[in-house]
């Protein structure tokens, strides 16, 4: 299923605002990185229920930067449920007046 173009615009504003929100909760701004689906990309909606992550957040990271790729659950422990980050990233949105 392919991206509409404002899941695009979606995505786009989570790289260039929020940045990877594992790495923001740490206190640092990281703004290169690529969406990370949290449940698939084939279900309706799929393309709303995501993270922008760095590489070492979304698959590369060890013990000290658990990466949710393939240590999801040590990645949840240090960082909050996926589900609980793209709240917070939406907050962060709609904070900045750019979503409803």
């Amino acid at each position: 299923m392919t991206p509409t173009k404002a899941e695009k615009r979606y995505h786009d504003m989570l790289a260039e605002i929020v940045g990877c929100i594992a790495c923001r909760i740490d206190g640092f701004a990281n703004h290169y990185g690529s969406i990370h689906h949290v449940d698939g990309r084939t279900k309706p909606g799929c393309h709303m229920k995501v993270l922008f992550l760095c590489a070492r957040h979304h698959q590369t990271g060890g013990k000290e930067a658990p990466s949710v790729h393939p240590w999801v659950r040590r990645f949840e422990v240090k960082y909050g449920t996926q589900e609980s980050l793209i709240l917070k990233c939406q907050e962060i949105l709609r904070a900045r007046g750019l979503m409803k």
